[in-house]
């Protein structure tokens, strides 16, 4: 990882102005609530902890800080809720990984090995380039020669860079 991308994902882990900029670790939180909420239509920290593998205390923690910054309704014992913000958030935070997801898909990335870069790319790409790669993504997906001459190119062994001497 380079020092620009350690100091912007630190940089998201300290931030105080977490409603403006929510942490890494808050975004994966919301993200797994809105799966589970999308998939049986509610999200429990039981089910949560088993979905993220960490404690129900942690759970518990970090859905009372996202209530008291708006993006969940917490109750003790009762299920979890998104607010429209949380909702909102989670939602922009699906598209980013599935803009990663199809565009590591093009290049014929295995499934897994596409959840382990997707979960540290998300984090660090800004707005602009996940938007350019959506672009890309959706400029090859239009053109079907191109994307079999890229799949194509993709199943041949990487050439080393040409080197030059001066």
């Amino acid at each position: 990882m380079s020092k620009t991308m350690r100091q912007k994902t630190r940089g998201r882990r300290r931030s105080k102005n977490s409603q403006a900029n929510p942490s890494i670790s808050a975004e994966d939180y919301l993200e797994r609530m809105a799966e589970l909420i999308e998939a049986k239509g509610f999200a429990r920290a039981v089910d949560l902890a088993a979905a993220l593998d960490i404690s129900q205390p942690s759970v518990t923690a970090m859905a009372q800080r996202l209530a008291r910054e708006g993006y969940v309704v917490y109750e003790k014992y009762r299920r979890l809720q998104l607010t429209e913000s949380g909702q909102d958030l989670a939602a922009k935070i699906r598209r980013r990984h599935a803009t990663l997801q199809c565009f590591l898909s093009l290049l014929g990335v295995d499934q897994q090995t596409q959840e382990d870069d997707i979960e540290g790319w998300e984090h660090c790409l800004s707005a602009d380039t996940l938007e350019r790669l959506g672009r890309l993504t959706d400029f090859i997906r239009a053109r079907p020669a191109l994307l079999a001459e890229l799949q194509a190119n993709m199943t041949q062994p990487a050439v080393p860079p040409a080197t030059t001497t001066s």
